[in-house]
C-alpha cells in the first residue's frame, strides 16, 4: 500500500513539473539602451506586433490616451537633465505616453511609471514634459512596435516610434557640452578640497606614502571652509600615523565636539578611543 501511495505522488510530481510549459509572450520585453554625447538613455517597453490587424484608428484609436506599447508602461531614463524641445526635462525616469492622430501624436513624459496601461485618473502635474510630433508614412509596414534612438550627434537624438506604416520621431538634446566644459574647467583649475581629501584617505588606508597623504589632507582641509567631524576624523588618523601625536589629539578634540554637536554616537566614541589610546584622555 505504501509502494503505491508513493507511485502515485511520484505521478503527480512529475505530472506538475512537465505541466509548467514555457510558451512565448504575446508582446515580448525589451530594453534599448543608447549613449547620446555623454548621457546614457534607456527605454524598457513591451512590443505588440499586427497580426493581421489594423492599428491606428482602430486598435489604437486616434486622439485617446495611449501607453505606447503593452504590459507594464513604456519607461525612459535619462542620465542627465536632458531638454525636449524648449521644456526642460530633469535626469530620471519617465512614463511615455502618446496620444496619436492622423498627421500627428502629442506624446507626453509622465513621471510615474508604475502600474500598465494608462492612468485611470490622468494628473497634469505629473506631465513633466510635452510635445506634437509628426507623422510620416513609411512604404513597408512594420510587423513590431518598435522603439529607436537615432540621428545621433553629439549633443543630440532622435526618439522614434514605428508601428505599422507610421514614424513618429521627438528631437532632444542632451547637455555634452556643459559637461565637457566642466571638466575641463574642474580639471585646468586643478584638483578639488574632495580630490585631494580621496587620495589622502587612499594613502592611508593603502598603506602608501604617509607624508604625502598627510600634505594632502592639510591641502584639502585648507580648501574647506567648515570641515565635517568625518573629515577630521580622518585627518586625525593621518597626523596619528605620521607620527604628529599632538597634531593628532588637538584634530580628534576638534572632531570628537563636531559629532557631540551633530549626535552623532558613532564618531563620539571613534574620537574618544582614539584620545584615550594617544593619551590625552
Amino acid at each position: 500500500m505504501k509502494k503505491l501511495a508513493l507511485f502515485v505522488i511520484m505521478i503527480a510530481v512529475s505530472f506538475g513539473v512537465q505541466s509548467q510549459i514555457s510558451t512565448p509572450a504575446p508582446s515580448p520585453a525589451s530594453t534599448l539602451i543608447q549613449k547620446v554625447g555623454l548621457t546614457d538613455v534607456t527605454v524598457e517597453y513591451s512590443r505588440p506586433s499586427m497580426r493581421g490587424r489594423t492599428i491606428f484608428g482602430d486598435l489604437v484609436p486616434y486622439d485617446k490616451l495611449w501607453r505606447t506599447g503593452a504590459n507594464a508602461r513604456t519607461k525612459i531614463t535619462f542620465s542627465d537633465d536632458v531638454m525636449i524641445g524648449d521644456q526642460e526635462l530633469k535626469a530620471g525616469s519617465y512614463a511615455i505616453f502618446t496620444k496619436p492622430g492622423t498627421s500627428s501624436w502629442e506624446v507626453f513624459f509622465y513621471t510615474d511609471t508604475n502600474g500598465g496601461g494608462t492612468p485611470s485618473d490622468w494628473d497634469e502635474t505629473k506631465v513633466a514634459a510635452k510635445t506634437t510630433a509628426q507623422v510620416y508614412s513609411m512604404d513597408m509596414p512594420v510587423e513590431t512596435f518598435t522603439i529607436t534612438i537615432d540621428d545621433l550627434s553629439a549633443d543630440s537624438a532622435t526618439l522614434g516610434m514605428l508601428w505599422e506604416k507610421s514614424y513618429v520621431g521627438v528631437k532632444f538634446s542632451v547637455p555634452t557640452d556643459k559637461t565637457v566644459m566642466t571638466g575641463i574647467e574642474r580639471i585646468m583649475n586643478g584638483p578639488t578640497a574632495n580630490d585631494y581629501y580621496a587620495a589622502a584617505v587612499y594613502y592611508m588606508n593603502s598603506g602608501k606614502d604617509i607624508n604625502k597623504a598627510k600634505e594632502w589632507m592639510d591641502k584639502a582641509m585648507s580648501m574647506t571652509d567648515k570641515p565635517a567631524f568625518w573629515q577630521l576624523r580622518q585627518q586625525s588618523l593621518i597626523y596619528a600615523k605620521a607620527g604628529d601625536k599632538k597634531q593628532a589629539i588637538a584634530t580628534a578634540k576638534k572632531s570628537l565636539a563636531a559629532a557631540e554637536a551633530a549626535g552623532n554616537d558613532d564618531y563620539i566614541k571613534m574620537n574618544k578611543d582614539s584620545l584615550k589610546e594617544w593619551g590625552a584622555m
